[in-house]
């Protein structure tokens, strides 16, 4: 096996040739002896010029890097001494001696969001078991994680299976395909057959069309003016015909469209009004001002915009109660001041600002939360007002004509200044993140569009007509360097086929998955360490769906890190093959989980972590990146290690489905079976959460729900009993009875609830009826007539006190009866049953985020085929917002029945 390094020479040598059988043997009796005693292998680094037996023999010296980046390895003369028994620290997890991050941090989710919690040193996360999801627990009540895990290793037996299987029919069809093409060379075609009603080979946008069968369901006509015109198919006319005022341009089927010959060319005219900036800053009123050591300041606009961002955050502790936070934005604070000329008092005399807990930013956060107050207070017709002014503002920007039709752009906006927070423990939170002016932007814009106009008095930093690029408009932000891009919205076509390729790559690696797992497993034994290395990495990738990792500058980003980046310290064995994991991941959320591993992976493992290695080391320290997905890409082009996770998950929950039956159960009971197989990707996945602060409460109110159910069914029965008095008999009083969880304080304090909420819906509703009056330039209702409709509310109170005085329920309603009361309950009984299977659901999805791996990981075609199979709505599955995001994956497989991942 070739190695990438020159320092990477085979471990054992027979006159200069390399003996495969003696390395086999060399390399599993120093295994074994690794196992009973450390003295005699050298752990952690390649070895050099001779076999693994060797007592004394040279090394390199591993590259060690605590907060600094990886240096070029050099190789030393001197051997290192090895301890001689391995730390015994490293029998204990490691959550009992790491700090782990302290603060919590958010991150962008669209449905479920994912947060960091605060830890304590040592404090380890709740264990996910079956008992919290309401399955079986044995005696131990074995984790979920182990349980699955079990699960994927049988789904992964048939994955090698299907996978040879598939390889097995491609290559038959690709001989069948050949015998054909060698039989009909010599026969000439009678007549080339027309496509689009033209009998070219190509088509007049530049694209072959291969047959009748490829043309797209929606073909593009040209217009005199240069615009493109989507007509709908027959197909689809057939299924009835659109209104005339709608356009007939409202989605682009570019899944049935052909194919592009180059696919690098991503558009041919783009034309698009550029960017909307933040409003200019308006300064603070004379009487608010920044108070110093007792003193107010009069400021410069620039110091007071910064002063006013953290001022405006005071009620947000998480962030400026934390250290780092002040002190970052203190300095830049104090450097803005000097820099315009200083802080002065009344009397115009210059006040030094030295000491941060002497400001006080009370009057700008009272002035500023005044303002909110006011904003929120608003009326419903003037919030209507204002949405109107901003989205009349703001509709040029939304959307951009990209090679003739109409794509709805993304964040339009430039990002307004303000304080950077960041994720996790990130070392520049607190900074001022600088107002981004038209100087710094770059617009990326068709050669023969019109250039949007920048504000009056600026200029664009550049323009450009890069096609093979997807972005709109780019800019640097100050803080870590970063380039900040305007793309296409979610639901645009460009990028649902960047999601569409993504799951496709993902169906691409089944047919590899077989191989692959294959090699890694022969080369976890491998002579060159490197390629040990690897084949342990992609092994762990695979397996446990650790994410591959990026070096990292931990000066600018705060220090997450992946599979190839653990450090010596985030790694934790535990005799005989278990393996603790502690670190914090992406977006700083820790990841803590014990795996059993392979036999040869812990054996691995513990020679990567062998002294003189120590905290701050690598454990993969002859491994990147960038090293691990070029050998990917010799199994599948384009393949790396973030696809595993995307098939991984994809073919779990597509395995997952498969087994389900399609029984006769309510929609509510099929949601939680889909929710139920989503969950356990997330968890495999390790995609979960804190438990939020309002989970409790939001269960209690989910319960009182229920009992508020039960008590109307009571309600019911105490009818029945009011119409039918002999119905006692023929029920049994204890179907008459009050459930045993409601309580009589309980009933008390609903009644007086349900009062509350009526009184509440009248004022609501008489409200929002002047509002309707004054707006219509009529006069108000008096308050005369919002007393007189408060009158039902105090008709149901005191009808509600006789019934707990007499133990009696009157019937309520026109021409009451047994049979319309009994249907009734059995209506609430529907209720109560949905209403506990979704509070079940949302008890079992505290800990784990469901939408994480519904959005990013498992392919949205597999929810649309459970939809249709189960016939379940896709709504309770999919938000408007990622309906239009799929719309690709709902309408691709409309009238495939048998599609599979």
């Amino acid at each position: 096996m070739a190695s990438d390094s020159d320092d990477d020479m085979p471990l054992a040598r027979t006159n200069g040739r390399v003996s495969q059988a003696h390395i086999s043997k060399d390399v599993d009796r120093a295994m074994d002896r690794a196992d009973a005693k450390f003295d005699h292998v050298p752990s952690g680094v390649a070895v050099r010029n001779g076999p693994v037996v060797e007592d004394k023999m040279e090394v390199d010296e591993p590259a060690t890097n605590g907060n600094a980046k990886r240096k070029a390895r050099t190789s030393t003369s001197k051997a290192p001494k090895y301890a001689d028994t391995e730390s015994d620290e490293d029998s204990v997890p490691l959550a009992k001696r790491q700090k782990v991050s302290k603060k919590a941090a958010e991150t962008d989710s669209d449905d479920d969001v994912p947060l960091a919690a605060k830890k304590k040193p040592g404090k380890l996360p709740p264990k996910i078991t079956a008992a919290a999801f309401g399955e079986e627990s044995s005696e131990d009540d074995e984790p979920l994680t182990a349980k699955l895990a079990k699960e994927k290793a049988s789904i992964e037996k048939k994955a090698e299976k299907e996978a040879k299987k598939i390889r097995a029919e491609e290559i038959k069809a690709k001989k069948a395909k050949k015998e054909d093409s060698d039989s009909e060379e010599d026969v000439k075609p009678k007549a080339k057959r027309k496509t689009n009603g033209t009998t070219s080979a190509k088509k007049s946008n530049g694209v072959k069309a291969e047959s009748d069968s490829d043309a797209p369901l929606k073909k593009k006509t040209k217009k005199a003016n240069g615009k493109v015109k989507v007509e709908d198919s027959p197909a689809k006319k057939a299924r009835g015909k659109k209104d005339d005022s709608e356009e007939a341009e409202e989605i682009y089927r570019w899944w049935d469209a052909p194919k592009k010959e180059d696919d690098s060319i991503k558009w041919d005219t783009l034309e698009h009004n550029g960017v909307i900036f933040p409003p200019a800053y308006e300064p603070l009123p004379k009487n608010v001002k920044l108070v110093y050591d007792g003193v107010p300041l009069t400021l410069s606009l620039e110091a007071e915009e910064i002063a006013g961002f953290f001022g405006a955050m005071l009620n947000s502790t998480h962030n400026v109660e934390n250290p780092t936070f002040q002190k970052n934005f203190f300095e830049d604070f104090t450097e803005e001041v000097k820099k315009t000329g200083g802080a002065k008092d009344r009397d115009g005399n210059k006040v030094s600002i030295k000491d941060f807990s002497k400001l006080d930013f009370k009057p700008i956060f009272n002035y500023y939360d005044g303002k909110n107050q006011e904003k929120k207070a608003r009326s419903t017709a003037e919030k209507k007002a204002d949405k109107a002014a901003k989205d009349l503002v703001e509709a040029p920007y939304t959307t951009c004509i990209w090679d003739g039709r109409k794509e709805q752009v993304g964040n339009f906006r430039v990002e307004p200044p303000g304080l950077f927070r960041g994720r996790g423990e990130h070392p520049k939170t607190g900074r001022v993140k600088k107002r981004v002016m038209p100087e710094q932007i770059t617009i990326n814009i068709g050669k023969e569009a019109t250039v949007p106009t920048p504000p009056e008095g600026h200029k664009w930093k550049a323009i450009q007509h890069d096609n093979k690029a997807t972005w709109l408009a780019m800019w640097q932000e100050n803080i870590n360097g970063a380039y900040k891009y305007v793309m296409l919205a979610a639901k645009s076509s460009i990028k649902g086929q960047s999601d569409y390729k993504k799951f496709e790559k993902a169906r691409e690696l089944k047919k590899h998955i077989a191989r692959i797992r294959k090699d890694y497993t022969k080369d976890l034994k491998a002579e060159l360490m490197a390629d040990r290395q690897r084949a342990t990495a992609v092994y762990l990738i695979d397996k446990f769906a650790l994410r591959a990792g990026n070096e990292k500058d931990t000066e600018n980003e705060a220090e997450t890190v992946g599979c190839c980046s653990l450090k010596f310290e985030h790694v934790t064995l535990k005799p005989p093959q278990t393996v603790i994991f502690d670190f914090l991941g992406k977006d700083s959320i820790r990841f803590y989980e014990e795996f059993i591993v392979h036999e040869q992976v812990f054996k691995n493992l513990k020679i990567f972590k062998k002294a003189p290695k120590k905290e701050g080391d690598d454990i993969f320290d002859r491994l990147n990146t960038t090293q691990l997905n070029k050998h990917l890409t010799n199994y599948m082009p384009g393949l790396s290690a973030k696809v595993f996770r995307t098939y991984n998950a994809s073919y779990t929950m597509s395995n997952l489905l498969k087994e389900l039956k399609d029984t006769n159960i309510s929609i509510q009971e099929k949601v939680k079976l889909y929710n139920d197989c989503n969950r356990k990707v997330a968890i495999l996945c390790n995609h979960k959460r804190t438990v939020g602060a309002g989970h409790e409460v939001q269960m209690e109110k989910m319960s009182d729900r229920i009992k508020g159910l039960q008590y109307q069914q009571w309600r019911l029965k105490q009818m029945i009993l009011d119409i039918d008095p002999k119905q006692k008999k023929k029920k049994g009083a204890e179907w008459f009875e009050l459930d045993e969880d409601l309580t009589e304080e309980w009933v008390l304090e609903h009644q007086a609830f349900l009062v509350q909420e009526m009184r509440t819906k009248i004022e609501k509703k008489f409200a929002k009826e002047n509002e309707k009056l004054v707006a219509e330039g009529q006069k108000e209702m008096k308050a005369k007539e919002l007393a007189e409709r408060l009158t039902a509310a105090d008709d149901l109170e005191k009808k509600l006190k006789k019934e707990n005085k007499t133990k009696k329920v009157e019937a309520e309603g026109k021409g009451p009866s047994v049979e319309k009361c009994q249907a009734n309950i059995k209506k609430l009984d529907e209720r109560i049953t949905a209403m506990r299977l979704q509070a079940e659901d949302r008890e079992g999805n505290k800990e784990v985020a469901l939408g994480t791996s519904k959005i990013n990981y498992i392919d949205p075609r597999l929810t649309v085929v459970f939809a249709k199979k189960f016939n379940v709505p896709i709504e309770k599955f999919f938000s408007k917002t990622l309906r239009e995001k799929f719309t690709w994956a709902i309408e691709s497989i409309e009238d495939e029945d048998d599609w599979e991942f």
